[in-house]
């Protein structure tokens, strides 16, 4: 499995910690706070993946959405995808050689065929090809296509993707050893003629440099830390997995390098004094979809696998390519027929809504979010302008792409984030750690960034934590909540006099990633996570007792996505998430597709939870306004926000496309939602019916 150590974070800020935090001491300081930030540009997607083919199984269909919004798109594929060069129809016995150009080529070829289709083009529309300079003799093709202002590049670094070094696949190897040198693929047909061998730290500069070059707004990337999951070396192989791990070691390797490369982008943007880069970070699941219920139901599924078809292509295709037209391995309809499933769902490493949103004393809203790996806030401009004025950068990083935060009961707002610690290659030091951030006073200037640890003692167990969740409750305890390595939830409580516990496993069952808390109307603290079957539940017996898994009773209706729990005002707890067509058909082998439709259970008081129509896709966020009922907020089944106010829906149709989901907040005005765009910059949506957005009602 892969290592790491430290890359690149710089300046000190009190990055103190909790005695038994299982903090490690190789760990890098916290970089201070107070950098302008860079932000206000056009909206620029960049992608960094494994292979090609990586974005349209696994990111897909946000990719689509950001390109359909108006964003640029540029995709960089870090290996050539070469394999063993055997490109063929896996119905086809015959042995017609192995060419590893001609693969890698034809890969290439299938990815211009399947983002023209993204832009509405014929599958053979000709691209400008081009070689750019990466510094240190490192080159790589650039495909470039824009059709009516929407523009895609595809930059192809080649690194071989099968050369053997001690039994490894080349990528993971260049990040486990700094003294390896990894030659380029020259896919057949190529304008690049000639590029030099990486190193490690080539590699790590050559992303950087793109970059800073490209300067995007959000850059997606794959799993640096895929779920433990053992298995048999027979159905490992079988599944393409890493040993121990939910993933294939390029994936892992690929989003090592992304981070590294991210990290060394900052610290030099900030060395001197400069802006910290206003990009977000969205990171993607890959083969953790074949273990999990499918999260995508039919019609987005439909779409998505549409594009990966010109993709996989076909020999009897004339695309005008030497190499071939296609992977034609994955050709035809073998997407959706293939058992494994990976196209049938869109995961997110680290789940949850962005931003997390505050309430300022004078009656402003903040947003508190994460930006060139630190985090920020944002404040309204005037008390229900809907505008946020400049990013304030808060430190903190390097973090991962979600904050959790929760307001205490003096007004005073906490942050929590996941810390890349420690991250790089070589075998060294890569580890994780929950830090807090804690509000001096209400509206006012923060503390310096505290470590809270990790519930897994272990630098390789403390990677697979997820994203942390955290609620007040009224007396005063603040419960924050980590997926851990085990798959199950974990907690740490901060008494009402701020002092920490140590963490504590919550037992259970094992749950995906996704964690929905609330706190319902007798003070009595809930945690639910969806799991194989069922979506899992622990809770109090009564206020300030430690919370417990729930055993017994009616079992809680399957989730494909984290849930959402509305605490209601009669003293019960509303849950809503989406299952799958047929839920008897779960875990890894099931395929059957998620329903568009909504499910709404009462978990907990008085009375049946009403039937909702709200059909779309993935995770929901929900309130209880005393001016207008439950509100829920998603997306529907194009990818638009649409949210329902009571009885009515309303479909967000202008502004720019969101990061993942956006957050759903009780203001004295009404509902609200406050979503990050592609564009690094927070927009806000009013849902109030005293002041109605501007949207049109959905059909």
């Amino acid at each position: 499995m892969l290592g790491g150590a430290v890359v690149g974070a710089a300046g000190l800020v009190g990055a103190c910690s909790v005695p038994d935090s299982h903090r490690h001491p190789h760990d890098a300081p916290t970089p201070a706070p107070g950098q302008p930030v860079s932000t206000g540009r056009r909206a620029v997607v960049m992608q960094i993946v494994a292979h090609p083919d990586d974005d349209l199984y696994f990111m897909n269909p946000d990719t689509q959405h950001a390109l359909d919004g108006g964003a640029r798109v540029v995709s960089v594929y870090l290996t050539g995808g070469e394999a063993n060069g055997d490109n063929r129809v896996v119905s086809d016995p015959a042995d017609r050689g192995h060419d590893k150009a001609a693969y890698s080529s034809a890969r290439h070829q299938g990815l211009r065929q399947a983002y023209a289709s993204l832009l509405g083009l014929p599958l053979f529309t000709p691209w400008e090809r081009s070689v750019r300079e990466l510094g240190g003799g490192h080159r790589a093709e650039v495909c470039a296509l824009t059709h009516r202002g929407r523009h895609v590049e595809l930059v192809f670094v080649n690194t071989a993707m099968h050369t053997l070094r001690g039994g490894r696949m080349g990528l993971p190897s260049l990040w486990a050893d700094r003294s390896l040198s990894l030659p380029v693929v020259i896919a057949e047909g190529s304008p690049l003629t000639a590029a030099a061998p990486y190193t490690y730290d080539g590699l790590v500069e050559a992303i950087a440099g793109l970059l800073d070059a490209y300067a995007p707004t959000l850059v997606q990337t794959l799993d640096p830390d895929p779920d433990i999951q053992h298995s048999t070396e027979k159905a490992r192989q079988h599944d393409s997995e890493q040993p121990g791990y939910a993933d294939h070691a390029d994936h892992t390797a690929a989003a090592s390098f992304a981070w590294a490369g991210m990290v060394r982008y900052v610290d030099r943007a900030t060395r001197r004094g400069g802006a910290v880069p206003g990009f977000a970070v969205t990171a993607y699941r890959a083969y953790y979809n074949r273990h999990w219920p499918k999260n995508l139901p039919s019609a987005v599924l439909a779409e998505k696998a549409a594009h990966l078809r010109p993709y996989g292509g076909d020999p009897d295709w004339r695309c005008g390519n030497p190499g071939g037209c296609g992977d034609y391995n994955v050709g035809g309809n073998r997407p959706l027929t293939n058992w494994k499933g990976w196209v049938r769902s869109t995961h997110y490493r680290y789940p949850g809504p962005r931003p997390v949103v505050g309430d300022e004393p004078d009656g402003r809203l903040a947003a508190y979010g994460v930006l060139g790996l630190r985090a920020v806030r944002w404040r309204e401009t005037a008390p229900g302008s809907g505008r946020f004025g400049p990013a304030d950068d808060l430190g903190g990083g390097p973090l991962a792409p979600v904050l959790g935060g929760t307001a205490l009961r003096d007004g005073r707002q906490l942050l929590f984030g996941l810390r890349f610690a420690a991250m790089a290659g070589r075998a060294g030091a890569n580890t994780r750690e929950i830090v807090f951030l804690e509000q001096a006073t209400p509206g006012g200037a923060f503390r310096a960034w505290r470590g809270l640890g990790n519930p897994e003692a272990g630098g390789d167990r403390g990677r697979r934590i997820g994203s942390p969740v955290a609620v007040t409750a009224p007396d005063g305890r603040v419960h924050l909540f980590v997926r851990n390595a085990d798959k199950g939830v974990s907690t740490r409580v901060r008494e009402a006099d701020g002092s920490w516990g140590p963490w504590r496993g919550l037992g259970g069952e094992t749950v995906q990633d996704g964690l929905g808390a609330t706190v319902d109307a007798g003070g009595r603290v809930h945690v639910f996570a969806p799991g194989y079957d069922f979506v899992h539940h622990w809770t109090q017996d009564a206020p300030g007792r430690p919370l417990a898994y729930v055993k017994g009773g009616p079992l809680l209706p399957l989730a494909v996505d984290a849930p959402a729990a509305v605490a209601l005002p009669d003293g019960g707890v509303q849950l809503l998430h989406r299952t799958l067509t047929d839920p008897r058909k779960t875990k890894g082998k099931g395929l059957a597709p998620a329903a568009p439709g909504l499910v709404s259970v009462r978990v907990d008081g008085p009375g049946r939870a009403p039937a909702l129509s709200f059909d779309g896709y993935g995770p929901v966020s929900a309130l209880h306004s005393p001016g207008d009922g439950l509100v829920v907020l998603g997306k529907d089944t194009e990818g638009r926000v649409q949210a329902l106010v009571g009885a009515e829906r309303r479909t967000r149709t202008q502004g720019v496309v969101p990061v993942v989901a956006p957050a759903l907040h009780l203001t004295a005005r009404g509902p609200v939602a406050v979503g990050l765009g592609v564009d690094g910059a927070p927009w806000m949506w009013a849902l109030g019916s005293t002041a109605p957005p501007p949207v049109r009602a959905a059909d």
